[in-house]
C-alpha cells in the first residue's frame, strides 16, 4: 500500500497587481525604478537616477541611496524621518546627463505631506555609472 503525504492542495497563486512606481512613470515599480534597486543594471541617465533615488527615499532603501552617492560627498548613513510621507515627484528641467555626457543636472520638486522640496541636483559619472553629487535648494 502506498502512503500519501497529507499536504494541503493549494490553488495556483493569484497574480499580484503591479505596484505603481513612486516616481510616477507609467511602468510598475519592478519594471521602473525597482529594477535598479534590485541590481538589474544602472540608471542610464541622470534623470533616471534621480527618479530611482526619489523612489529609494520613498522605500527607505539606504543601501541604494548610499551606493549611488558620489564617494566624495556620500554621508556615512541616511537619516530617514519616520514621519515623512513622500507623495509625488515632478521633473522640472534636465541639463546634459545622457549617455553622451559625464555630468548632468536635474531640477525637480518632490512633494511630501505638508510641503515640497525644490532642488537642482548635480550628477557625475563614476566608473561609467551615474551618481548623485549634491544639490542646491531652490525657492
Amino acid at each position: 500500500m502506498e502512503v500519501m503525504s497529507r499536504r494541503s492542495v493549494r490553488s495556483p497563486a493569484t497574480p499580484k497587481t503591479p505596484v505603481a512606481c513612486p516616481c510616477r512613470l507609467s511602468e510598475p515599480y519592478d519594471k521602473c525604478c525597482g529594477r535598479y534597486h534590485f541590481g538589474a543594471g544602472a540608471a542610464p541617465t541622470a534623470e533616471a537616477l534621480m527618479r530611482a533615488r526619489y523612489s529609494a527615499f520613498v522605500q527607505q532603501d539606504e543601501a541604494y541611496l548610499l551606493g549611488t552617492w558620489h564617494p566624495r560627498t556620500r554621508p556615512a548613513r541616511v537619516d530617514f524621518d519616520p514621519g515623512m510621507r513622500w507623495t509625488g515627484l515632478e521633473i522640472l528641467d534636465t541639463s546634459d546627463g545622457s549617455a553622451f555626457h559625464s555630468t548632468g543636472t536635474v531640477t525637480f520638486r518632490a512633494s511630501f505631506r505638508g510641503g515640497s522640496l525644490h532642488e537642482r541636483s548635480r550628477f557625475e559619472r563614476v566608473d561609467g555609472a551615474w551618481v548623485y553629487v549634491d544639490g542646491e535648494f531652490l525657492s
